[in-house]
């Protein structure tokens, strides 16, 4: 019986070791063919002999500085306008329509402008220069723009006169049903302008512009 069970073990253990020297075998094939691959080396791109040498090549490039949203060039005044635009000058008593953070303002010179919020970064006494107007015009004449009129027709200077503030608002909150009470307290602050120069360019100080 013991020779029976050897004999059994012998062919067993015979092809687990003919499963185990093949792969080696693989692999040691695979590791030759891998090593004895040549190196792939890509050619160095040649200047063709016809081409021009480059005299800048060896000098540093200056950074481009591009504007991301660059400012149009001066629109051409109308034949119309500059023909009217010396009577519309002449006359007294001009009016302008003037937006200030998109709310339009019809005043004239002196007149002050009580803005319905709090100006960030003016001072007292600091002088605003408003370029942006949709109507110009006098007793009988009256320029409109579409949407607005060109900032070099006209010059309107507003001063920071300063801020003021609003009484102290109270409002109670209060639920049904409910005993509590809160209170909801606001002081707005708002700043005062006064329109201190209002001209009319004629044609001759636009087109020297």
């Amino acid at each position: 019986m013991s020779r029976a069970l050897l004999r059994s073990v012998l062919e067993l253990r015979a092809p687990s070791q003919r499963l185990f020297t093949k792969p080696a075998t693989s692999i040691v094939s695979s590791a030759r063919a891998f090593s004895t691959t040549p190196p792939i080396l890509e050619s160095l791109s040649t200047k063709h002999v016809k081409n021009a040498t480059n005299p800048s090549e060896n000098q540093a490039r200056p950074i481009a500085l591009k504007k991301s949203h660059p400012s149009p060039p001066p629109k051409p005044i109308d034949e119309s306008v500059k023909n009217l635009l010396p009577f519309l000058a002449a006359q007294p008593g001009h009016y302008i329509t003037v937006h200030i953070h998109g709310f339009p303002y019809l005043v004239q010179e002196g007149d002050q402008i009580r803005l319905p919020f709090r100006m960030p970064g003016v001072l007292p006494g600091d002088i605003l220069r408003l370029n942006r107007a949709s109507v110009l015009g006098s007793r009988d004449y009256t320029m409109k723009g579409a949407p607005h009129i060109d900032e070099n027709v006209f010059e309107c200077r507003a001063t920071v006169l300063g801020t003021e503030s609003e009484p102290l608002r109270m409002k109670i909150k209060k639920k049904r049903r409910s005993r509590r009470a809160r209170r909801a307290t606001s002081k707005h602050r708002y700043t005062i302008l006064r329109i201190s120069d209002l001209t009319i360019k004629t044609a001759e100080d636009i087109e020297s512009q």
